[in-house]
């Protein structure tokens, strides 16, 4: 039977088309219990309410699929990843994709190989590594039908780090909160650079809390230059901005 916290976490994402299994249900709430868990020796997330849990980290998370056609997606890589998200409630949601995790704190890597292990789910490779270095290894650059990042830096950093994993035509969506305006005026000259273009970007409210997100889709329109991405520290350092 499930709680209220469950049904109206399923509610919400029916209303979006997306639905989830008992299994998936139980895999939601086994990530719950171990992100709580975890976060008692490790700083993983300061929200550790189970229904702002649910919401401020699962729906949100998956409100990615909401505006990106994810049945069409095959692999997908998550950059800074933290403790999994979207990734991992995206992963659970939609079990055919084939996942990549790049984090740069093992501790966070270690916690993400035993959570899946937890949830049994396959195909997934956690990366230990700074997206700079790991995405000029021929196995990651310009291999991914999707690349996200969910919170992680301003948009013209997030370009650098994430378009080079991003496969010709593919797709790099940025999960952003209330004020993206001014970041992607900023981001204009990072797009050039590396062979990036804004197609979309989709404004919606958390449920509950009613707190503004906004999805920032990008379509990858050519082979990464080979001099990106720059050093390991560079990119947040001198963002590739016009001067």
């Amino acid at each position: 039977m499930m709680d209220k916290v469950q049904q109206h976490f399923t509610q919400l994402l029916n209303s979006k088309g997306v639905s989830l299994s008992t299994q998936q249900l139980g895999q939601f709430e086994t990530y719950f219990k171990e992100l709580v868990d975890w976060n008692e020796r490790m700083n993983l997330t300061g929200i550790t309410e189970r229904e702002q849990v649910y919401i401020k980290h699962f729906y949100d998370s998956l409100s990615l699929s909401f505006f990106v056609p994810i049945a069409q997606i095959q692999s997908i890589a998550d950059i800074g990843s933290g403790a999994g998200f979207p990734s991992i409630p995206l992963k659970i949601a939609f079990p055919h994709l084939e996942l990549t995790i790049v984090d740069s704190l093992n501790k966070r890597i270690q916690f993400l190989k035993h959570l899946c292990d937890k949830l049994s789910i396959g195909y997934v490779n956690c990366v230990h590594g700074r997206a700079e270095d790991v995405a000029r290894l021929p196995e990651h650059r310009d291999r991914y039908d999707l690349v996200t990042a969910r919170a992680v830096a301003r948009l013209a950093v997030l370009n650098e780090f994430c378009l080079p994993f991003t496969k010709n035509g593919g797709t790099f969506v940025a999960m952003k909160g209330q004020d993206v305006q001014t970041e992607i005026e900023e981001a204009a000259y990072s797009l050039k650079e590396l062979n990036g273009k804004l197609l979309d970007t989709h404004r919606f409210e958390l449920p509950v809390e009613e707190s503004t997100r906004h999805i920032v889709v990008i379509k990858k329109t050519g082979p990464t230059p080979r001099k990106y991405p720059r050093k390991a520290g560079t990119p947040l350092k001198v963002p590739l901005l016009r001067l």
